[in-house]
């Protein structure tokens, strides 16, 4: 039987996460939404396959899903306050719509990575314009779920670099 910390992220003064996984809209449909695009995982399955990716290197992981940009983007804002060091996001639909999120992602100075489950390069062409990439540290597309996995790997390579 396999036991991972689950640790809780509700109180930002008394845990610090190293990293901050953010899910745009409609990504909490993972798995029933689009099977063709996103896969039959869940968010669910993703997060918790992170967190034990990210307990093996002694890594703390917040995640958060929201269908709303302020909710993104206070999740963002308090990454200043909490000791964050890295930024995942897969800003979902907002990637080709949001000036506000990239503002706050500017804002806090966090390195991040910005990741998309299918490869919008294969799909409409408004897909492929995004307000995120120039200024990601690196940007994953098209691998699926497995795509998260290397951001988290390349997240935490960037971590333990910084603690040199």
């Amino acid at each position: 039987m396999l036991v991972v910390k689950s640790v809780l992220f509700d109180d930002y003064n008394n845990i610090m996460p190293d990293i901050l996984l953010l899910n745009g809209p409609n990504l909490n449909m993972l798995g029933a939404r689009e099977p063709e695009h996103y896969g039959a995982q869940t968010l669910d399955d993703i997060v918790d396959n992170l967190k034990i990716i990210a307990n093996k290197s002694a890594i703390n992981i917040e995640h958060h899903q929201d269908n709303s940009e302020v909710g993104l983007i206070e999740c963002i804002h308090n990454s200043s306050k909490d000791g964050t060091k890295y930024i995942i996001i897969n800003p979902a639909a907002f990637t080709h719509t949001s000036v506000a999120l990239r503002d706050a992602l500017l804002a806090v100075d966090i390195p991040f990575t910005e990741i998309h489950l299918s490869n919008v390069y294969k799909r409409e062409d408004f897909r492929s314009k995004s307000y995120f990439s120039d200024i990601a540290q690196g940007v994953i597309s098209g691998f699926g779920a497995q795509g998260y996995e290397f951001a988290l790997n390349a997240a935490i390579k960037h971590i333990q670099q910084s603690k040199r």
